[in-house]
């Protein structure tokens, strides 16, 4: 059952149908007589019941011979019911929708019994009982097995009035604090549950889901020969069921419940199916028509396109051929006008040569006699040049004889006293070039001055000095 959400969804909605029953049966309470102080009468009534006032409140409740209290006050609570007056000289107003009886100790017969009978009333010897005289609604949810063995929820509903009060105050219940029809309801429900479980329990589930008729005229017989009585008997209770009426069959198992399902869908899907097929084979025929007529019209088209390209190429083809001739023609003109004027050019030409050649003779022989007259002037003009620079080469040769002649000249003039001091003046140079000595050694023989030495040197040098000045003259 957790798992059908579908019958989640009505469970709750007769949840919330019994809860807004529920809530218009709940009316206000009557306002309270407010008395001076408490004070309580038991007294026995027509009916058998004793009944205790609360002088504080003005409520009335039921109580046993020892003065324990039984329940509540179901007028008060589930009624607007007024009680006018002061102690024992008071009034009951009954609303016009409820049934009422009132008993009096001492009589066996009920003083006032009707719908909507008001009454004056004793609390010290009378006793009353107020029921609602509207219409009321069972909601039935039947938890049932049907002949192939698989649970179904039968839900429904029962509307039932009270026909006949002064049977039905004696045979039913209506003593309830909070809903004086409660018990009477819940034994109708119970009537109704089991006859719908009789009845389903003979019936397919086929037959459940599809004809709710039966179980409404099963559910329908039981329960007015239960509340009306069979015939014009007294056996009944004083009821009457206006209507009888099934809202709901829902199957317990949801894989029954698809499989049920499952031959309708597949045949509607066949249906749907077939429908398709028969529209995409109209609509393929359709569109093949739309096709051929299409192509029709292209293939014209082409036609008459190929019949005006074949035209446009004839003309054009007319127009080459013109053309051509045209240029045929034009180009052997050119070529027999070309071909004279190359003859007149080769004649010219050729006459052109002659002269040519004519004048490269005459240009020979300029050129020979030029060639001669360079040739022969190159050759006085190079014998001329050598001549100049032979002179030249003599003339130099001439003065360096004359200069070495000078030179010797100038050597032999020299003096020996001249030579001494240009010696003494560079030795200070030549001494800075000679090797220096590590080691010294001086061997003196016999007896000579301390510049002895130094005119040893000097006189050496002055021996070196006129051999090279020999030198020249010997090479001269």
């Amino acid at each position: 059952m957790s798992d059908n959400d579908y019958m989640q969804q009505v469970m709750a909605n007769q949840q919330r149908v019994e809860g807004d029953l529920r809530a218009k049966r709940a009316a206000p309470l009557a306002a309270p007589v407010v008395m001076a102080k408490r004070s309580r009468a038991r007294l026995g009534g027509a009916a058998g019941a004793l009944r205790q006032l609360d002088d504080d409140t003005g409520r009335f409740c039921e109580v046993s011979s020892d003065g324990a209290s039984m329940t509540g006050d179901a007028t008060a609570a589930a009624l607007d019911v007024r009680i006018t007056g002061w102690w024992r000289w008071r009034t009951v107003v009954v609303p016009p929708n409820a049934h009422v009886v009132h008993t009096r100790r001492g009589h066996s017969r009920p003083l006032h019994i009707g719908l909507g009978v008001s009454f004056r009333y004793n609390p010290a010897k009378d006793s009353f009982l107020v029921v609602p005289g509207t219409m009321q609604t069972i909601m039935i949810n039947a938890y049932c097995i049907c002949k192939e063995l698989q649970g179904l929820l039968v839900q429904g509903y029962v509307q039932w009035i009270i026909q006949d009060f002064s049977t039905a105050y004696q045979k039913l219940d209506f003593t309830d604090v909070d809903d004086p029809m409660r018990v009477v309801n819940v034994q109708l429900r119970e009537q109704a549950e089991a006859a719908i479980k009789d009845k389903v329990a003979t019936m397919g589930i086929d037959e459940v889901l599809s004809d709710k008729q039966p179980i409404i005229e099963e559910l329908t017989a039981r329960l007015r020969s239960v509340a009306e009585g069979e015939g014009d008997s007294d056996t009944g209770l004083g009821l009457r069921i206006v209507t009888v009426q099934i809202k709901e069959a829902v199957v317990s198992s949801k894989q029954v419940w698809e499989n049920l399902q499952k031959p309708f869908r597949a045949e509607r899907a066949r249906v749907a199916r077939l429908a398709e097929l028969a529209a995409e084979t109209a609509i393929a025929e359709r569109e093949r028509i739309a096709e051929r007529e299409r192509e029709t019209a292209q293939l014209a088209a082409d036609a008459e396109i190929a019949r005006l390209r074949d035209r446009a190429e004839a003309e054009s083809y007319d127009r080459e051929s013109a053309e051509a001739a045209r240029r045929v023609q034009r180009e052997q003109t050119t070529v027999r006008e070309a071909a004279e004027l190359r003859h007149q050019t080769a004649l010219q030409a050729a006459e052109l040569d002659k002269v040519r050649v004519a004048r490269e003779a005459e240009v020979a022989a300029v050129r020979a006699r030029e060639a001669s007259a360079a040739a022969r002037l190159t050759a006085e003009h190079e014998l001329a040049l050598a001549e100049l620079h032979q002179a030249a080469a003599n003339r130099q040769t001439e003065a360096e004889l004359r200069f070495l002649e000078a030179r010797q000249r100038v050597a032999n003039d020299t003096s020996h006293a001249s030579l001494q001091a240009r010696l003494i003046e560079a030795l200070p140079l030549i001494a800075d070039k000679l090797p220096r000595p590590t080691e010294l050694k001086a061997i003196s023989i016999g007896q000579t001055g301390p510049h002895d030495g130094l005119a040893s040197l000097i006189a050496g040098l002055a021996a070196v000095i006129e051999t090279v000045k020999r030198e020249p003259d010997t090479r001269s």
